[in-house]
């Protein structure tokens, strides 16, 4: 729920109103498993009130991403993917064949940029980490693919 976020108090420590349409709009946020483009976030907002417009979600995701509620990624696609911020650092993994992100921890990246921030006096305040390939399924399509001697991609 939105109330656990933070959301009150950032909006308020910023001089943001809390209105029921940025509230919903977290909510969703939170609530999905997945890394939502601004119209599937829109979508899913709107059938839970239709008065709420795509703007209104443009709006507050930039506003939330300026708070620092809101993480946006690219996520190898030509639009932006947004996903309500977490305790802990994750990382993503993209399959360039099927789209598939899988989301991971990596402590060894983390010790790396605290390593980093120690030797070169660095404050690091975000760090992102997209690495792509082939997903296990997609893997085994292409090996598959490749003992019928058939280019992989080609079905």
């Amino acid at each position: 729920m939105a109330y656990d976020t933070g959301l009150p108090a950032a909006l308020r420590t910023t001089g943001h109103r809390l209105t029921r349409q940025r509230l919903l709009i977290m909510e969703v946020l939170e609530e999905s498993n997945e890394h939502l483009d601004a119209n599937t976030l829109f979508s899913r907002v709107h059938a839970r009130d239709a008065t709420i417009s795509l703007s209104t979600v443009y709006r507050a995701l930039s506003m939330f991403k300026e708070i620092g509620l809101v993480e946006v990624h690219q996520l190898g696609e030509e639009h932006a993917h947004f996903e309500a911020v977490q305790d802990a650092p994750h990382y993503h993994f993209i399959c360039s064949v099927c789209g598939r992100v899988i989301e991971f921890d990596a402590p060894q990246v983390l010790e790396a940029i605290r390593d980093l921030s120690r030797r070169a006096g660095l404050k690091v305040t975000s760090s992102h980490l997209l690495l792509s390939g082939l997903c296990p399924e997609c893997r085994l399509l292409e090996r598959d693919s490749r003992e019928k001697g058939l280019e992989y991609g080609a079905r």
